[in-house]
C-alpha cells in the first residue's frame, strides 16, 4: 500500500465514520479518532461485502456500496458509544 493508499483510506475512513454518526441520532460521546477507524473498518467491510454481491464496481458512483458502507459504519459507533459508554461508568 502505497503513502497515497493509506491517506486516501483514512480521508474515507474519516468522511464514513462521519455519516455513520449523522445517522444515529442523540450524542456520540467517543473520540474522532474512534469515528476514524470505525469509518475506515466499516470501508473496507462494505467494499468486500459490494463486490461480494456483485455491485461493488458499477458504472458511475457507487451509491449501493456507500450506503452499505455507511450502514457497517453505524452499527460499529452504536455499537462502540454501547461500550465505550460503560467502560467509563463505574
Amino acid at each position: 500500500m502505497t503513502i497515497t493508499g493509506i491517506i486516501t483510506a483514512i480521508v474515507i475512513g474519516a468522511i464514513i465514520g462521519a455519516l455513520g454518526r449523522l445517522v444515529l441520532p442523540g450524542r456520540q460521546s467517543i473520540p474522532i479518532w474512534l469515528t476514524i477507524v470505525i469509518g475506515i473498518v466499516a470501508a473496507l467491510i462494505g467494499t468486500a461485502i459490494a463486490r461480494a454481491l456483485g455491485v461493488g464496481v458499477t458504472r458511475g458512483f457507487d451509491w449501493i456500496q456507500l450506503l452499505i458502507q455507511v450502514v457497517l459504519a453505524a452499527a460499529g459507533v452504536y455499537l462502540a458509544v454501547t461500550l465505550y459508554g460503560r467502560r467509563g461508568v463505574r
